[in-house]
């Protein structure tokens, strides 16, 4: 699974690490009195009572070459009007808020404001169409809705009157339909000073929906506490520090883009670019370049994106202010860590988490040494295991065997319900273990090595094989762009490998390169593991947060249910 290479940590260093554990990051909190916590008043109001407010929070760039920049006392500010414009509707502690919106200045006010009020916050992918927006909806009791007046029209407005729980719906801009209230001239009109509520520890404060293969989506319950986990994993696995230009690229309606887009790079005093725009590479090298941003986290699906429009994209742009590079979201190939090193001079650090951890839980952190295609090793107060399960019992599996990927429960921003669904949600615990449904390995120096979802494993001719592992080997092939491995039946072999792949610009498909290809797998992974067949496509379908669905991909070949695609790019129904 190694690649043999071995890339050796930044030399330069780091600051002196502070004391570790949730404890001690428990401590580095303002917290509230009587021992309440609340995620906004630890991401805003304490960088403002700490001296900072005059500091830059927000870098706002517009799809049309618009820049603005907020301070944190500005945020703040602007924060406490949202609060305000809540209470004066009767919205309050408990209630729900659901976030439908492109990356615009509103978003983050109504995020840290409806969190300073108590509101529970859960964030929407403005490019879901009606029905997936209103499943989450449905699901989540929603009480009220920040929206743009296009968005309310096209996906909200046949079926508002259906939904009794929604109470009010505030659109951005200086206009409203009949009906809605415009969230311009109610802010401008509300004071911007806010006492914060007295949330605790436990009281739940983001909702994030999740798919499964079959059903409705998952409503993933997290309390005001996950902040902890934010912060400090902030710390440790991105290596933020106070003061950096940071650049998130995830949009705040996937996990991602919520827990470490704004809330911890916020609550680690860091200046946050935000882009309205979508994915361009020339425009993404110019941010890093004019910005100057120091810490980035992406996705690999971007990365393979710069990656295949070639080296040249990247030349005459000066990347010399970035620190460190961080990806999550699905597995990193390790061509793309050694790209990352060729490119920037500094290789792109893998981590994992899930939204169910609400947190990053395993990073290749600063001062690591690098095994490309690693997932790194747990955070200090995480603690991972291997396991094999049966219906009640679990067995840790030693270094070297594949098992689920397993973490005790217990860290701050662990869920706290799948909403609705407690039996759901008691199945993922078993034997002490939180089970993650993720297969994985731990080699002898610790490192955790992810091979594929627990259902996504083809088992041959009794070899178990882990998709990412062939989707890895085809990558290296200087022809491919994506790859994508799933299991198909066979009388003799029980199942045997197929692949779907993307050629990079300018490649064409042929019969020659197909056989080229299933030769290279071959001769890397043994003619057991090797894909029998491989199949050229242009698009491989995917998520709208990036991650390649192999389970639809099976599901279309042997005509098997589809499942929720209400994440699907492009697709949703």
């Amino acid at each position: 699974m190694s690649t043999g290479i071995i890339l050796k940590r930044d030399m330069i260093g780091n600051p002196a690490k502070l004391e570790t554990g949730w404890q001690a990051a428990r401590s580095r909190m303002a917290g509230l009195p009587d021992g309440g916590l609340n995620m906004a008043h630890e991401a805003v109001d304490r960088q403002v009572m700490a001296g900072n407010g005059a500091q830059t929070a927000l870098i706002f760039l517009g799809r049309e070459g618009q820049r603005h920049e907020m301070s944190y006392a500005e945020l703040a500010g602007n924060a406490a009007r949202f609060a305000n414009v809540l209470k004066a509707h009767g919205i309050g502690k408990g209630d729900r808020l659901f976030l439908l919106s492109g990356r615009v200045p509103a978003l983050y006010a109504a995020t840290i404001g409806a969190l300073k009020a108590g509101v529970v916050v859960s964030p929407l992918f403005a490019a879901f169409g009606p029905e997936p927006v209103r499943a989450r909806m449905q699901i989540g009791q929603a009480n009220v809705l920040v929206t743009t007046e296009a968005q309310f029209h096209h996906k909200v407005a046949a079926w508002r009157s259906e939904m009794p729980s929604l109470r009010l719906v505030l659109i951005i801009g200086e206009e409203a339909p009949e009906g809605c209230v415009a969230l311009g001239p109610a802010m401008a009109a509300a004071p911007d000073v806010f006492e914060t509520q007295a949330t605790s520890a436990e009281d739940m404060a983001l909702l994030h929906f999740t798919s499964g293969t079959t059903g409705l989506p998952k409503g993933v319950v997290h309390v005001h506490q996950a902040v902890v986990a934010h912060a400090e994993t902030g710390r440790l696995a991105l290596d933020l520090r106070p003061g950096d230009i940071y650049w998130c690229t995830a949009d705040p309606g996937w996990v991602t883009g919520m827990s470490y887009g704004i809330i911890s790079p916020l609550c680690n005093g860091a200046t946050v670019v935000v882009d309205e725009a979508e994915f361009d590479v020339d425009r993404w090298y110019s941010i890093l370049e004019r910005e100057r941003v120091q810490v980035w986290y992406t996705a690999p699906t971007a990365i393979r994106m710069m990656l295949r429009a070639g080296d040249m994209a990247a030349e005459g742009f000066d990347f010399s202010a970035l620190r460190f590079l961080a990806s999550v979201g699905e597995p990193l190939n390790a061509e793309c860590v050694l790209w990352g090193n060729h490119v920037f001079g500094k290789p792109f650090h893998d981590n994992w988490w899930q939204t169910e951890t609400g947190g990053i839980m395993i990073a290749n952190t600063p001062d690591m040494d690098i095994k490309p295609g690693a997932m790194g090793k747990p955070l200090p107060g995480i603690e991972a295991g291997i396991i094999d399960r049966n219906e009640e019992t679990v067995v840790e599996q030693p270094d070297g065997v594949i098992g689920e990927l397993a973490l005790r429960p217990g860290w701050p921003s662990m869920m706290r319900a799948y909403l609705g669904q407690p039996e759901r949600y008691a199945k993922c615990f078993v034997g002490g273990w939180y089970l993650t449904g993720d297969l994985a390995m731990r080699d002898s120096d610790g490192y955790y090595w992810f091979v594929g979802r627990a259902d996504d494993l083809i088992k041959s001719s009794g070899h178990l094989i882990g998709p990412f592992e062939v989707e890895s080997v085809l990558l290296e092939h200087p022809a491919v762009a994506e790859a994508a491995v799933i299991g198909i039946p066979d009388e003799t072999a029980g199942e045997v490998v197929k692949a779907f792949v993307t050629l990079k610009a300018g490649i064409a498909q042929s019969g020659a390169l197909e056989k080229e290809l299933r030769g290279h797998a071959r001769k890397r992974l043994g003619a057991a593991v090797a894909p029998r067949e491989i199949v050229f496509r242009e698009t491989l379908p995917r998520t709208r947060s990036g991650k390649i669905m192999r389970r639809l991909l099976r599901a279309r070949e042997l005509g098997l249910p589809e499942g929720d695609l209400s994440t699907l790019e492009g697709e949703s129904r």
